[in-house]
């Protein structure tokens, strides 16, 4: 859907217990770059699947909302609720 910023969280198929929270406007795109091997910080952790993704209409409040879940106390909420 056009127009919305996502936070998603994925989950690596080669090990689960590794997790990645991004921020993308193309959520998609963003996915296939990840099992593409195009983003550093996941390349080696490949493939991913996508574990839950949250819409915002807000820019600065998705990426507020994906700083948050990169925080300790984020992280256990996601790990709470996702």
């Amino acid at each position: 859907m056009h127009g919305y910023h996502y936070v998603y969280v994925l989950q690596s198929e080669r090990d689960p217990a590794r997790h990645y929270t991004g921020l993308s406007d193309d959520l998609r795109d963003r996915l296939r770059r990840h099992n593409a091997g195009e983003c550093a910080h996941t390349s080696k952790f490949r493939p991913w699947r996508l574990r839950v993704a949250i819409a915002f209409h807000d820019r600065e409040r998705a990426a507020a909302f994906e700083q948050y879940l990169k925080t300790h106390s984020g992280r256990v909420f996601a790990s709470r609720h996702f």
